[in-house]
Formats: structure tokens, C-alpha cells, sequence
């Protein structure tokens, strides 16, 4: 893309009431000269001043980045006068009437003035690039024209660090410049075939990563400002998420590998961090996938809910942190939490949390509410990052406060937020965010955090909540209504919510209600010193995450391989070697990480990140058997055979220890298969299969269960109050079926519409008893695709469930046993 565009200073088209005594120019040595011109690039002008009689010196300029007859019409339209006065009472009223839109009472003078301060920052930016006759410098160097129905076109983003927080604020209080801005994103796009990114003066940088103006756009539309062409929006989205350009570059291997590897190859851009760049093309994958949604494009919809899931493909499950992972699915070694290898201004142990709109999945594939909990309370150690721990003065580290909403510890947000306000801002020179505010981005997370919420979800307008810092706090609305939110106790030393109400109901939510920003209302806090662990503690209480729609990860079979001839000898990796070629071996079983062998669901049996490999691909009796770099090969795949052999299919041949040796160091080959006890290995066991209550989505007080206990074909499943009893203990089995009592999860019938009644029967391994847990808590009908159900959202004991038309609902959401 062409340089930023460069601005014009226009000539004094009237004389000020003190004219200019002398002019000149000044060199790059900023030390006045006798030309009476620029000569050059970098050099600048000058004037002097009589005020012998008249010590006061007006001057003004026009600025246009078109043209210097573009600078002096927007000089004159604008600013016609010289009374300067009025200019500046103007001005202040402008700005009065923009923060006015946020109304607080109460507080401490410094809060106060620490509000309005980041209030003001916040919407200092982007910044108007066209002229008032409607011209500005596009994207591609030449002179374009505001599109009808829009008042300017908006330049300078800072794309990486406000789709987090600024562009919602500008949305909601200022809707018609985000829409403006929106339409004038749309046009850079036109202009150049992609988005802004990091742009200045019409003019694209490349600073930072990730796709950021999708979650700006979804930003705007989510929180009010819809003034904009958005079926262009979600065309050109779609297009930049699924055709290469220099916004997305690697953007073809999230359909292969599913992330974007540490030895991969990304050309242009200024590309860096391959796994922080991964997770910011998930959450951009979001937000399309929350705007097409709410356009009703159901499909596009679907597609980028799932493929915002490969977040998951960076997240090593053995040590519970993203991580760099090369292109043959190896985690890379020598990993350090504390290190930035592979991250953007940020490390592992910051990087882990960033997953905005699937915290919960987050929670559960670290293995828990209480391991989340745990992660959070270390990472959270420092606000300043200190020993590789959040660093709150930057974009990366500032929604993890807000995650602990989702783990049933909203208390913790609403304590870990406050420490924050008071430790890295102040009323000083100095104390904005560490000094560290990106054209908003900051300044409108203390804003967000002050109102005692946080647009955690990119695409959404969903609000995880905190505490208010003031008494009130009124906002006007896009729609002209307002949302007061009260904080009747609010003090500093006071950020606990001991209750909580909304339009005078109990309101017993980690997130403020749906309606909130479009209609309204008063959303009342009650605030005390100490904590109420159980204010909005349940599962059901946490605000929305959203898993798309991937069957949940099957844990995969860890452990030793243990020989046949003799249970004290294990398959080995020689000497603990990572280097392709490393022999695979007989050994005594020492409970080595070398013995440590994963049974992966792609057919590979893997250990120290290698492979199992019949050397050469060998295919012939005596192939020698060997650690290597994976593949993919049919070297590399291995399948259970009969007496509990492993088949290389490739070949035909079995995982052979030669003569049935006991010798430690004996390599293993490849050999005809014949059952005796030099072909027999004991695979590492399963993970017992998940057992317990299924709860629901509409109440975690209610339980899937079988009525009444009993087991005759036929018996209704239906919703009762959870109780632990064995009707309530469900078994979600590796076969696909769900069982209980002995009997297993059915569609009656064989059911394939909306409204079939689901019943216990015996396992017969029929479509109607297959079933598929999804990652975003639904029980999926394989053989009819549709999902188990609660009808109308019942809270009543003998609701019998149904399937029903998957369609995101809490009726349709629930909570499995781990």
C-alpha cells in the first residue's frame, strides 16, 4: 500500500488582528534561515510577531491531505472568524455534550477526574481524514469522495488494541462515528482488496498482528452503530478470512495443520508470533462468525464458530499452556512459560487466558473451573509483568481479571479489577495505564471498568460484570434510552457485590442482561467490603462462551507399552534421543518419559514428539523399528491387531520384539504377524470414561435422569432436581452411546424431526443411541443431527427432553460429566 498520506498547511487566506512581522524558512537544523521557502524534506517555515502594542497573537490553520486549496476551504468552512473566544467555548461544548453521554455521580475528585480523563482519551480517535467538501486521499494514493449518507471518512487504527475496548465505547456512545468509521473501513477494503490493520493517514504499517478491523466492524454492529453498508461487511470478512492476503498471512494452514506453525513460511507483513497470531485469528474467526450470525447467515455462521475453535490446536494438554507446535504437530522443545518465543509483546503464561469468546472451553481443557481458578490466581500475581505474569498495561493480559467470571468466582474480578484501577492509574502525568494507551484501547478498558463491565466477546455486545466504581452512572444509548448502573455503597475500599438487581428484579448473573444497551434500564448493585462467594456463582450464572460446534477431544491412551515375553520390559526410545533414527527398543520399564508412549487418535503411537516409524517405510520382514519426525506416512501408522498386537497397516507386518528377546537395547522390527508373545503388547489404558450428573443449561439445579429408576425399554428421560442418585449417573461411552442404569440414551423410534421423545432402551448399537458432545455443551443425535432438548426452556421436575433443531440455546446447553 502506498505511504501515509501527507498533510497540507493552507496559506492565511484573512489577516489576523496581528499580522506576521517577518516570515521565512528554517532548515532541518530548525535554526531560522533567510530562504524564504522549504528547500527541503524535513525542513520547516517560520514567522515573527510585532507585540509592542498588541501582546496577543492569533493564528490559525487549515489542514487537508489532499490539496493546500483543500486547507484553506477547510479553514474557512470550519473556523471563519478570529474570535477566538467562541472558538474554544465551542470546542468545550462539543466535548461536554460527547462525555456528558456518560454521567457519573459520586466518587473521589481523583476518580472523577480519572474517569473523564480516559473517557476523553478514549474517543479522541480515529481521527477525520476528509476534507469538508467531502475529499480524502484512499488506501490506493489517489482522491476519493465521501460515500452518500456518510458525514467523513475516519483514519488511524490502532486495530490490535481497540477491537478489545475502544471500539465498543465509541460505538455505544458515539454510534454515528462508528458508523462512519465502519463504512469508511469498507472503503479502504475496496480501495486495496483488504482491510486496515495498523494504518496512519490512509496509509497501511503492518504494525502489530491478526486481523482486527473483522472484530472492529462486528464491534460497531454488536453495540449499536449500524449506519453502514453491512451486507459489503460480511462479504469482504469472509473474503479476507478465506483467500490469501498480506492482513492474514499463513491463513492457509488453518485449514492444515489448523494453526500456524512455528517452521512455517508467511512471506510479507512484518509477520511474527505464530501462536498469538493463531489466537487473534480465532477470535477474529469469532467475531465473523457473531456477525454473520446476527445478519442471519446461519451458515457462514457455523463455518468460522468452528474454525475459531483452532485456538485448541495451540494449547499443549500436557503442560496446559499455548505453545510453539511445528508443522508435523511437534511441540517445540525447551518450552518456558515465562519465554515470548513465538508470542506478540507478551509470553505463555499471558498468552494462555486469551481465548474471549470460549472461556469456558478455555477452563475445561485446562481441566477444570479449579485449574482455570489456579492459573488465574498465578498469573494475576503481578499486574506489571513482573516474572512473565500479566502485564495489565497491555492489550494481551487485560481481559484476565474478567475470566474468573466464567469459573463461578465473579468475586475475584470484582477485587482483582479494583487492586488494578488503584495500582496503574492515578491522577498524575504519568498514570494512565503505565503510559501505555494505543489510541484509546486502555483508556476505554478503565472506562468499561469504572461502569463495573467489560465487552469481553468480540462480535458480541455480551458484558462480563465487576463492580461500579461510582454511586451512578447514567449512559445515554444509541437508542436515546438510558442504562443507569447504581452502586449503592460504592467505595474504594468497597468493590464486592453483595447482591444485585435489574428493573427492581434480583439479578443473580456474572454478565449484565441481554436488553441492557438497547432498552435500558437500572442495573442496581449493592456493594460491601467483603466478599459473597456465592453471588453468581453457579455454572448457569457465568456469562456466555461459545465453543462452536466440535465434538469434545476424546483424552488419548498415555502410558507405557509393555511387552508380551516379559511385564518388566517396556518399548523404549534409546537413550531418551529425539533425533530421527532414534532405535525403538526392549528395556527394563524405569516409568521414563522415554516409555511414555501416546496413542493418538490419527494412528500414530508417539513419545519425546516423535513418531513410531518402520525405517525407510519398509515393508518387509525384519524392518527395523525407529523413532522419527511425524509425517503423516503409513511408516507411521499402527492399528490393534489381533492378540493384542499393533499392525502396521502399511506393510501388514506386526510390532515384533526379534526371538522374543529379554536383551535390554534389543531394537524392535517389523514381522509377520503370528500371536505369540514377541508380537504382544499391553497398550497403556484408556481414561475411564466420563460418569456423573448431565446438568442443564436452563438450571443447574436440574438433572438429566431416568424416571422413577427404572429400566424397561421405553422409560422416559426426563428433568428432575439433581439429587446424586444412580438414575442421575450418566456414562458417556467411547462407542458413541450414553448410558445409564444400564440401558442407553435413545430417540424413540428411531426419530429423525423436531419434538422426538427421548426414552431409555437397551444398547443395541442402533443411529438412535449415537450421540456426540460438543464442545459448546450440546448432545448431538448423529443419526438425525439433532439436539437433545429441553422444551420451552422448562424449569418444571418431569419435563421429559426432546430433540429438537440445534440452535445455540440454554435449552440445549449442557454440562457433562468430566
Amino acid at each position: 500500500k502506498p505511504a501515509p498520506a501527507t498533510p497540507r498547511a493552507s496559506e492565511n487566506a484573512a489577516e489576523p488582528p496581528n499580522s506576521p512581522r517577518l516570515h521565512g524558512a528554517a532548515p532541518k537544523t530548525r535554526t531560522p534561515g533567510t530562504a524564504t521557502a522549504p528547500q527541503a524534506a524535513g525542513s520547516s517555515g517560520y514567522v515573527t510577531f510585532d507585540t509592542t502594542s498588541n501582546p496577543v497573537v492569533q493564528a490559525k490553520v487549515g489542514v487537508s491531505y489532499v490539496s493546500q486549496a483543500g486547507a484553506v476551504a477547510n479553514r474557512t468552512a470550519e473556523n471563519p472568524g478570529w474570535d477566538f473566544a467562541a472558538t474554544r467555548a465551542a470546542a468545550k461544548d462539543a466535548w461536554n455534550a460527547l462525555l456528558g453521554r456518560a454521567r457519573i455521580s459520586g466518587g473521589t475528585a481523583d476518580q472523577q477526574t480519572q474517569f473523564y480523563t480516559a473517557l476523553y482519551h478514549s474517543l479522541l480517535h480515529p481521527n477525520v481524514i476528509s476534507d469538508t467538501d467531502g475529499r480524502y486521499p484512499g488506501f490506493d494514493g489517489t482522491a476519493h469522495t465521501v460515500d452518500a449518507g456518510h458525514k467523513a471518512v475516519y483514519a488511524n487504527y490502532s486495530g490490535w488494541d481497540v477491537y478489545r475496548t475502544q471500539s465498543q465505547l465509541e460505538a455505544l456512545l458515539a454510534p454515528q462515528v462508528a458508523s462512519d468509521t465502519a463504512q469508511s473501513m469498507l472503503d479502504d477494503y475496496a480501495q486495496t482488496g483488504q482491510f486496515p490493520k495498523w494504518s496512519e493517514n490512509n496509509g497501511e504499517s503492518y504494525v502489530m498482528v491478526g486481523d482486527p478491523a473483522t472484530a472492529m466492524i462486528a464491534d460497531f454492529y454488536a453495540f449499536g452503530a449500524r449506519d453502514f453498508d453491512t451486507a459489503g461487511a460480511l462479504k469482504d470478512m469472509i473474503a479476507e478470512a478465506s483467500k490469501p492476503n498480506d492482513n492474514r498471512p499463513g491463513l492457509t494452514y488453518l485449514d492444515a495443520p489448523g494453526y500456524l506453525p512455528h517452521d512455517g513460511s508467511y512471506g510479507c507483513c512484518n509477520f511474527y508470533g505464530p501462536v498469538a497470531t493463531t489466537l487473534e485469528y480465532a477470535t477474529a474467526d469469532f467475531a465473523l462468525s457473531a456477525f454473520a450470525g446476527a445478519l442471519g447467515d446461519t451458515a457462514t455462521q457455523h463455518t468460522y464458530a468452528h474454525r475459531a475453535q483452532d485456538w485448541r490446536n495451540v494449547l499443549n494438554p500436557a503442560s496446559g499452556f499455548v505453545q510453539p507446535r511445528a508443522a508435523d504437530g511437534t511441540w517445540t522443545g525447551g518450552f518456558d512459560p515465562t519465554s515470548g518465543t513465538d508470542m506478540v509483546e507478551a509470553d505463555s503464561w499471558i498468552y494462555t487466558g486469551m481465548v474471549p469468546f470460549d472461556v469456558a472451553g478455555l477452563a475445561a481443557a485446562k481441566g477444570g473451573d479449579t485449574a482455570m481458578n489456579d492459573y488465574l490466581d498465578t498469573v494475576l500475581r503481578s499486574y506489571t509483568g513482573d516474572k512473565g505474569y500479566a502485564w495489565v498495561g497491555n492489550e494481551p493480559s487485560i481481559e484476565l481479571p474478567w475470566e474468573y467470571d466464567y469459573i463461578g468466582r465473579p468475586y475475584k474480578t470484582q477485587a482483582t479489577v479494583r487492586h488494578i484501577q488503584d495500582q496503574i492509574w492515578s491522577n498524575t502525568p504519568g498514570g494512565l495505564a503505565d503510559g501505555n494507551d494505543d489510541l484509546g484501547a486502555m483508556s476505554a478498558w478503565y472506562v468499561w471498568s469504572a461502569l463495573g463491565m467489560y465487552p469481553m466477546t468480540p462480535g458480541t455486545s455480551d458484558l462480563a460484570l465487576g463492580s461500579p466504581l461510582f454511586p451512578q452512572t447514567v449512559l445515554t444509548l444509541p437508542s436515546g434510552k438510558t442504562l443507569t448502573v447504581n452502586g449503592d455503597g460504592a467505595a474504594d475500599n468497597a468493590p464486592y457485590v453483595r447482591s444485585a438487581t435489574f428493573d427492581g428484579s434480583p439479578w443473580n448473573n456474572a454478565h449484565a442482561p441481554t436488553t441492557a444497551l438497547t432498552a435500558g434500564g437500572t442495573l442496581a448493585f449493592t456493594l460491601g467490603t467483603t466478599a459473597d462467594t456465592n453471588w453468581a456463582a453457579a455454572p448457569d450464572q457465568a456469562p456466555p462462551s461459545y465453543g462452536g460446534d466440535l465434538g469434545a477431544p476424546v483424552p488419548p491412551r498415555v502410558g507405557p507399552l509393555t511387552s508380551g515375553v516379559s511385564a518388566a520390559l517396556c518399548v523404549d526410545a534409546a537413550d531418551s534421543g529425539t533425533a530421527d533414527g532414534t532405535h525403538a527398543q526392549i528395556w527394563t520399564c524405569n516409568g521414563s518419559y522415554a516409555q511414555d508412549w501416546v496413542i493418538a487418535a490419527d494412528g500414530t503411537i508417539r513419545t519425546l514428539g516423535k513418531c513410531l516409524d518402520a525405517a525407510d517405510s519398509g515393508t518387509g520382514n525384519g524392518t527395523r523399528v525407529q523413532l522419527w519426525t511425524c509425517n503423516g506416512s503409513g511408516a507411521q501408522q499402527w492399528t490393534p491387531g489381533d492378540g493384542d498386537s499393533l499392525v502396521n497397516p502399511h506393510s501388514g507386518l506386526c510390532l515384533d520384539d526379534p526371538s522374543g528377546s529379554t536383551t535390554g537395547g534389543t531394537q524392535l522390527q517389523l514381522y509377520t504377524c503370528d500371536k505369540s508373545a514377541a508380537q504382544t503388547w499391553k497398550l497403556p489404558a484408556a481414561p475411564p470414561a466420563p460418569t456423573g450428573a448431565v446438568t442443564s443449561g436452563v438450571s443447574s439445579s436440574l438433572c438429566l435422569d431416568d424416571r422413577s429408576s427404572a429400566t424397561a425399554d421405553g422409560n422416559p428421560v426426563q428433568l428432575w432436581g439433581c439429587d446424586g442418585t444412580p438414575a442421575q449417573s450418566w456414562t458417556l461411552m467411547a462407542d458413541g452411546t450414553f448410558r445409564v442404569l444400564g440401558g442407553c440414551l435413545d430417540a424413540a423410534h428411531s426419530g429423525t424431526t423436531d419434538g422426538t421423545p427421548v426414552q431409555l432402551w437397551t444398547c443395541n448399537g442402533t443411529g438412535a443411541q449415537q450421540w456426540r458432545a460438543t464442545t459448546s455443551g450440546r448432545l448431538v443425535n448423529t443419526h438425525s443431527g439433532l439436539c437433545l432438548d429441553d422444551p420451552d426452556s422448562s424449569t418444571a421436575e418431569g419435563t421429559r427432553v426432546r430433540l429438537w433443531t440445534c440452535n445455540g440455546s440454554a435449552a440445549q446447553k449442557w454440562r457433562l460429566p468430566a
